[in-house]
């Protein structure tokens, strides 16, 4: 197999499951409140939404610093030869813009990977990394084809509020619905851009489920399923509701059922759910 590590971020949503068999290292985000920081996952879900629920102000989320993403890489190039990192859309996070920092001081033996995605849509990319690796297919190879993967992935998700995404500054084209959306649940497709771009809304969360399995009926274009994976923050039945629905109309099983990070729930609140899929190029 080919001496390559894979690398991603906290918001990829990865299980520990995930991690292990698929042999990624993960580096953090931060979620600050106030002057108390915590790594990404410290906190149980749980106690990150009590938390958020009871502070004035909303938290705020950091990237890894390109000081972080060199210690990461040079302790990993004392067992591997290169590495393939994959980050947090450039739309939404420095992330990528700090990995790359750091790349310029390793000899080009790191290859930066912008997903233009975000939770679940990174965690289907960095799998199919994954493979290709254990396949010892050549870095060129590799990279040439997690464009096409990127290509094939649709993100959409659904929201209790948008206050949330408003508040932290990560609500990109959404803002189109602001004003209009009292007790209505947006629905929102993470763009080719790697932007938020609203293309539903529904009175109610099962509505909104439902036009989340339209949209990917009409964004499939004739393209078959390979893997579903399901996101969730402080939303574990709409979520199986989700799943259930999925699996009923593409007849494929989800393979992938996780809840959001911290920094992702501090820009989407309690009641996100969402849904990654990936189709065959």
């Amino acid at each position: 197999m080919a001496n390559i590590a894979l690398v991603t971020d906290s918001t990829a949503d990865l299980t520990a499951e995930m991690k292990k068999k698929f042999e990624v290292h993960v580096i953090p985000l931060k979620v600050n409140f106030g002057k108390q920081a915590y790594f990404d996952g410290e906190l149980a879900s749980e106690d990150f939404y009590q938390k958020l629920s009871s502070v004035r102000e909303l938290p705020q989320s950091s990237q890894p610093s390109p000081g972080d993403f060199i210690a990461l890489y040079e302790k990993l190039l004392n067992q591997y030869e290169e590495i393939i990192s994959i980050h947090l859309s450039t739309a939404l996070s420095g992330t990528v813009n700090a990995a790359r920092l750091a790349a310029e001081t390793l000899q080009n033996k790191i290859h930066v990977v912008d997903s233009k995605n975000i939770s679940a849509g990174i965690a289907l990319m960095v799998v199919e990394a994954a493979r290709l690796i254990q396949e010892d297919i050549a870095i060129p190879t590799i990279l040439e084809k997690l464009q096409l993967v990127r290509a094939n992935i649709e993100t959409l998700f659904t929201l209790n509020t948008l206050e949330y995404l408003q508040k932290g500054g990560r609500i990109g084209r959404v803002s189109s619905l602001l004003g209009s959306l009292l007790n209505i649940k947006p629905v929102v497709r993470v763009d080719t851009d790697g932007i938020y771009t609203p293309v539903g809304k529904a009175r109610s969360q099962n509505a909104a489920l439902d036009q989340i399995i339209r949209q990917i009926q009409h964004l499939a274009s004739g393209r078959k399923i390979k893997s579903i994976a399901v996101a969730h923050g402080a939303a574990v039945e709409a979520a199986n509701r989700l799943k259930t629905k999925l699996e009923n109309v593409f007849e494929t099983k989800v393979s992938y059922f996780t809840h959001v990070s911290s920094v992702i729930g501090v820009h989407t609140g309690p009641g996100t759910v969402g849904v990654a899929v990936l189709f065959e190029n």
